[in-house]
């Protein structure tokens, strides 16, 4: 299993279990953050950029590799994200940089799956 595909199945599986416990603050919180990434006077994109480098800034790993998973659906190239990774390094410090290099290491695990076509099951031959 990929690296992508296990921290999304993760990230759901948790998410899941969360929200089965029913308590009205979570789903509030919650629902809170999916709203906020929405299009509104910014664009989604802009949105997941700046939640990217907020992460990065912030130092956690699963928020970047979150931010980075919408940002490459959002379209966004090599060249916008390493901008993206560098106003991050400026404001948070070198501190970032372990955090840097795992960007990079997601990032372009995402590139390759996005080109690698997905092995064929026995169901689909």
């Amino acid at each position: 299993m990929s690296q992508v595909t296990e921290f999304n199945e993760y990230r759901q599986r948790m998410n899941e279990k969360i929200m089965a416990a029913d308590n009205k603050v979570i789903k509030r919180f919650f629902n809170l953050d999916t709203n906020t990434y929405q299009a509104g006077a910014l664009d989604v994109k802009t949105k997941e950029m700046l939640g990217l480098a907020c992460s990065m800034v912030l130092r956690c790993d699963d928020c970047i590799k979150y931010h980075l998973g919408k940002c490459h659906e959002e379209g966004i190239n090599d060249e916008q994200i390493y901008e993206v990774f560098a106003i991050a390094n400026l404001i948070g410090g070198s501190i970032v940089i372990p955090h840097f290099r795992r960007a990079v290491e997601y990032w372009e695990i995402l590139k390759d799956e996005a080109t690698t076509p997905a092995p064929l099951h026995h169901h689909d031959a």
